[in-house]
């Protein structure tokens, strides 16, 4: 039996609330609400959501534009705090870390690629996976051999001394992969990677962040309004008004 199977099977109809089966999870997401302003201006962005994803998993995380996506997995990664709830990472509750406990946990747990891809301007590609590194006091020689490895690794050896602006927008997207894969973190969140990307280099640029996930045994979330690249995903959760309404396996896993 797949462990999809067998986790549905264990789950019955709701697979959302039944994580605490799942020992293996390596995200662990409790009744996170979050609540802007207060008061009669209070606006509730999330409620009660709670999501299980295990190591090795690369699952996407849909719904349309203010539905809560971003404020889930910006909570998720330690960059804005919840309401109420908790999120586990591993054995560590991020949600009970200080401010600059999170800064040093998302260094080294967490990496994050961005809808832009986000690179830092001045810096060649390589220098924008040293610079990650630098955050943590990697030391320079290992820094740079596993720079050019994941450069290596993801076709891009050859632009390893271009800057983000003499890249094209596919290859722009991979360093960004690379330098979220740089110091090696746990748990790798995406948000609309392919947003500024054709549907081929889209797709492209999934397949890679999926492969790079399982191969490397991480976890990874995707945040994305494009229903055609859930097929690169093991499974699809869907919120809607801040509730995260099902999760369903997606068909087109590990193609």
């Amino acid at each position: 039996m797949s462990e999809q199977d067998a986790t549905t099977a264990d789950m019955g109809p709701d697979p959302l609330i039944d994580a605490d089966q799942r020992p293996t999870a390596l995200l662990q997401v409790r009744d996170v609400t979050k609540v802007y302003g207060t008061g009669h201006t209070a606006v509730t962005a999330l409620q009660t959501a709670t999501m299980s994803v295990e190591q090795g998993e690369f699952v996407a995380l849909v719904g349309p534009s203010g539905s809560g996506k971003t404020t889930l997995i910006s909570i998720i990664g330690g960059l804005l705090a919840p309401t109420t709830g908790s999120v586990h990472i591993g054995d560590i509750d991020v949600t009970a870390l200080s401010r600059k406990e999170l800064t040093r946990f998302r260094a080294e747990r967490v990496g994050f690629v961005f809808q832009s891809a986000n690179l830092v301007p001045f810096l060649t590609a390589r220098e924008n996976l040293l610079y990650v590194a630098g955050l943590i006091g990697s030391s320079k020689s290992g820094a740079r051999a596993r720079a050019d490895q994941l450069l290596e690794e993801l076709g891009l050896a050859d632009r390893a001394k271009n800057l983000p602006e003499q890249l094209s927008g596919g290859e722009r997207q991979r360093v960004a992969i690379g330098r979220a894969l740089m110091n090696d973190p746990d748990l790798v969140l995406v948000d609309e990677p392919t947003a500024a990307l054709d549907t081929a280099l889209g797709r492209q640029v999934v397949q890679l962040l999926g492969r790079e996930v399982k191969d490397r045994g991480k976890t990874g979330i995707m945040v994305t309004h494009d229903l055609r690249m859930v097929e690169y995903t093991d499974r699809v959760f869907q919120i809607l008004d801040g509730h995260l309404t099902h999760v369903e396996s997606s068909t087109g896993a590990g193609h």
